[in-house]
This record gives structure tokens, C-alpha cells and sequence, in this order.
């Protein structure tokens, strides 16, 4: 069987998630991987998968905060906010100074109420976002609240008619970089932007330097073993012999105060049980892996 734990991929570009969780299928001999959050065809970078056991870490490890390296062209307007869509609407963003694009960008950072993308994966009466649009539906999004911790603009060049902002944003789970582009796009004057570059240099704990592309994994898999995983992204709580009975076989531990997100509950040899959740006075198992 193959090892339990985490792959750090460094997601090429023109690959869909699926692609690489399909190659990582055959690469790790197993058809037990899942990935944890969506990278869109264009982007590149991090894209955890999990493998084995670990598959069941990837709904916790998406709720973590994520980090993107973005250019975003300002005076242009696609269809999918980004380079892939078709051109919507072009408009001269010559005359936007640099003060207004930081303004902009300030404006968007913070707790922000944020309109997905129409092309998403996100579901509208049972059917995906994205394929009603590309059906010639218009698809209304509600807004939903994203948290941008830091939007840090690292350049800004102007072309003609056209400004590309390099900017390093972090973000929560659930936030649309593509989004971020429109909106900014929208609030310098209406000139529209959209996203040409993207690349997700982390997601929790996990960034760039532990990645691997394709070609290195297929030469050697080098997977993040499960205990590894789980200390690296959550509070760890180690425990007696007694307390990893009971948590092997589901039962509930007294809290011990660290947190209302996953702890990863270890045994007296070091060794991964469950993942836990603090509910008032107790530790209610989210996935037990003793077994």
C-alpha cells in the first residue's frame, strides 16, 4: 500500500487540478489522492495532494490561509477574469496613477464581501457556475465574505493603454484572485482588469520549497508523511496510553483549551491518532487515523 501523506506539487501550467491528481494516481501506485483547493488551468504552483489516509486531511488543509504571486492587467475585460476568457470590454488605463492603483488595492484588503468569478466551480441550483456561463447563461453570484490579510503591490508598468500590477497576495480559503482583478479593474474608473499571471507559492504551512514539479516526482515520489502533515498545519496535542485508547476508537477527550480548528492528537510514541475539534469542554474526533 502506498504511504500515507501529503505531495507537494509545483502545478504546471495548462494542467488542470484533475490532471495532476490522475498523474499522481499512477506515480504514488494508488487510486486513494484528492487534492486541497482548486488551482485553475492558467495558475501554477502549490497544489497539495493528499494520498492514502492523508485524503482525509484535505477539507481541513482547504479552510487554511493561502498565498499567490498575481500580475493583473488593468484595461482589459474577459470573460473568466483572466487571460484564458475572451476579451468583454477594453479601456484606456493610461491616465490611472500609481497612487489610485495603491488606493485601489487598499480598498481590497481587509474583510471584503467578494462576487465569484461567473466562470467557477461554484454551484447554482445544483449545476456549476461555469457550466451555465460557458452555455450563454448569465449566472448571478451572490457575494459571499473573503479575508485578504496583505495585498502588496510589487510593481507597476505601463504599456500604452494597458498597466500590469505585480502584487503578493494572502488570503483566506474561498477568495478569487481572478475577482481581485475585476474588482480593482472596476474601482479605477471602470477600465476593467483581469488576472495574465498566476501562482500559488503556499497554502497553510506548506510552500514553494517543499514542492516538487512532475518530473522530479516521477523520478522520486517524495511524500510528506501524515504525522509531518498534521504538526506542520494544526495545534498538536500529545497524549497517555489511556486517552489513545479512547481517541483509536472515536471516543471524545476533555479539552485542553487549544483552539476551535482541527488538533492533530498524538500517542506516546509520537505517533498520529485523530484529528480533533474543541466543542465547549470536550474534543470531538473530525477523523480518527489510529488503526
Amino acid at each position: 500500500m502506498a504511504e500515507s501523506g501529503l505531495i507537494i506539487v509545483d502545478k504546471p501550467g495548462e494542467w488542470t487540478s484533475h490532471d495532476v491528481v490522475a498523474k499522481m494516481r499512477r506515480i504514488a501506485g494508488t487510486r486513494r489522492v484528492g487534492h486541497a483547493g482548486t488551482l485553475d488551468p492558467m495558475a501554477t504552483g502549490v497544489l497539495v495532494i493528499g494520498v492514502e489516509k492523508a485524503t482525509r486531511l484535505l477539507g481541513h488543509l482547504m479552510l487554511t490561509e493561502k498565498e499567490y504571486r498575481a500580475t493583473i492587467r488593468l484595461g482589459v475585460s474577459t470573460n473568466t477574469d483572466d487571460a484564458e476568457g475572451e476579451v468583454t470590454a477594453t479601456a484606456s488605463a493610461a491616465g490611472v496613477g500609481k497612487g489610485q492603483i495603491r488606493k485601489g488595492v487598499e480598498a481590497l484588503t481587509g474583510a471584503i464581501m467578494q462576487v465569484p468569478p461567473q466562470v467557477s466551480a461554484i454551484k447554482v441550483n445544483g449545476q456549476r457556475a461555469y457550466k451555465k456561463a460557458r452555455a450563454g447563461e448569465e449566472v448571478e453570484l451572490a457575494a459571499r465574505p473573503v479575508t485578504v490579510s496583505s495585498f502588496e503591490v510589487l510593481d507597476i508598468r505601463a504599456a500604452g493603454d494597458v498597466i500590469d500590477v505585480d502584487a503578493v497576495v494572502v488570503c483566506s480559503s474561498g477568495t478569487y484572485i481572478r475577482s481581485l482583478a475585476r474588482d480593482l479593474g472596476a474601482a479605477l474608473g471602470g477600465v476593467g482588469g483581469h488576472l495574465t499571471a498566476l501562482r500559488r507559492t503556499r497554502v497553510g504551512p506548506y510552500d514553494l520549497s517543499l514542492a516538487k514539479t512532475i518530473e522530479q516526482l516521477t523520478e522520486e515520489c517524495v511524500v510528506l508523511p501524515i504525522g509531518e502533515a498534521v504538526a506542520a498545519a494544526f495545534p498538536r496535542r500529545d497524549v497517555t496510553a489511556e486517552e489513545a485508547r479512547v481517541v483509536a476508537h472515536g471516543g471524545r477527550l476533555p479539552a485542553a483549551g487549544l483552539g476551535p480548528g482541527p488538533i492533530g492528537v498524538f500517542g506516546p510514541e509520537g505517533e498520529l491518532l485523530a484529528l480533533v475539534e474543541e466543542q465547549g469542554r470536550t474534543a470531538r474526533p473530525l477523523a480518527v487515523f489510529a488503526g
